[in-house]
């Protein structure tokens, strides 16, 4: 299984809290956008075009349903920078 270097998980945190307007602190590895921030599905679609730019990467949009906190994303995006 393919992983993130800790600074690129870093960067997808900071990413990721820029986009639902909350503090680093305020997310946890496992807490739920939706539920627990209150996030919706075009944050989702803002969050992953925003991956692929920032890690010049492709993302196709059946992986939004594993979008739903930073430990999907960071399995996600280390996915598809192996492939």
């Amino acid at each position: 299984m393919p992983v993130l270097a800790p600074a690129e998980k870093d960067r997808i945190k900071e990413t990721v809290c820029t986009i639902l307007e909350l503090e680093p602190e305020e997310v946890s590895d496992s807490s739920l956008f939706k539920d627990d921030h209150g996030a919706d599905s075009l944050l989702a679609i803002e969050i992953l075009a925003q991956l692929e730019r920032t890690f010049k990467i492709t993302i196709d949009q059946s992986e939004l349903e594993r979008l739903v906190n930073l430990e999907g994303v960071y399995s996600v995006v280390a996915e598809a920078k192996a492939a």
